[in-house]
Parts: C-alpha cells; structure tokens; sequence
C-alpha cells in the first residue's frame, strides 16, 4: 500500500447534489430554492443577525452605558517587578523597551508604575504613568522619574 492506492473509507464520501440541472435530475425547477422569497433569488445573502423577519436581539434588548472612547488603558507594573528586572539584568534605567524585551509588557501598551512592592536599588524609571507613591519611592532612593 503507498500513496497511489488509497481511497477513502466506504461509505464516508457523498456525490454532490446537482441543483438546476433540468427535471430529470430531481433538482430541476426551483432548484431546491422553493417559492418565491428572498431566499429563492439570486444575489440573497442574510444579514448578520437576522432571524427571519422576528425582531433581532440586538434591537430587543435594552441600551444603556457609555464607552469613553479617549479612555486610556494602563498596563500596571509594580515597583517590585521593576527590582527584579533591574537586579537579574544589572540596569540603571529602565524603558517600556526593557520592559518589552523582558517579556513585562506588549509592544504597544501604555505602562503605569505602582508601588507594590519594594525597590532596593537606585533606577531611572521611563514609563507614561506614575502613581505618587511609586514616584516618591523611587526618588527617595536617588532615582529619576520620566513620564513619555
């Protein structure tokens, strides 16, 4: 046996039903279309969401909220995340680069420093965002704060 005689199993493959092919095939007619409607035309295609004349879900439902669209998400990191990527890679300066590189962030997040945890080395911290107490306890070890 090799790739040059092998068929698929019995029974497991169906001829395809011919539609429009004149009376004598079955499909002859409408051509498995039925009477009239949208759906027996030419060109027919549904609406995403529609359910057949019923009112949608989308449109059933009650509508409440607001989405701010100039809402901007922070990626959060933490002081003590920030000492150990500073120890394990001996840096002074810390950038969403170095942050990315080490697997912290994804390439386009906007990155908030918080004050979890404790810092034990003196850093310069780039980042678009500070809390207070993470800016005053990377100051108060000699470091800088940038804000992007």
């Amino acid at each position: 046996m090799d790739l040059s005689n092998i068929t698929p199993a019995k029974g497991s493959t169906h001829h395809e039903k011919r539609i429009g092919r004149g009376q004598g095939s079955g499909h002859g007619g409408t051509s498995t279309r039925g009477h009239k409607g949208a759906q027996s035309r030419s060109g027919y295609s549904r609406k995403r969401g529609f359910e057949g004349g019923q009112m949608p879900l989308q449109r059933r439902l009650p509508k409440y909220g607001f989405t701010n669209t100039n809402k901007v998400e922070y990626k959060a990191i933490n002081l003590g995340l920030l000492d150990k990527l500073a120890t394990a890679a001996k840096l002074t300066e810390i950038t969403p680069e170095e942050m990315y590189a080490a697997g912290l962030i994804s390439k386009n997040d906007v990155v908030k420093v918080l004050a979890f945890g404790t810092l034990s080395t003196k850093i310069n911290v780039k980042a678009h965002a500070f809390s207070a107490s993470a800016k005053a306890a990377i100051e108060g070890l000699g470091g800088t704060v940038t804000t992007l």
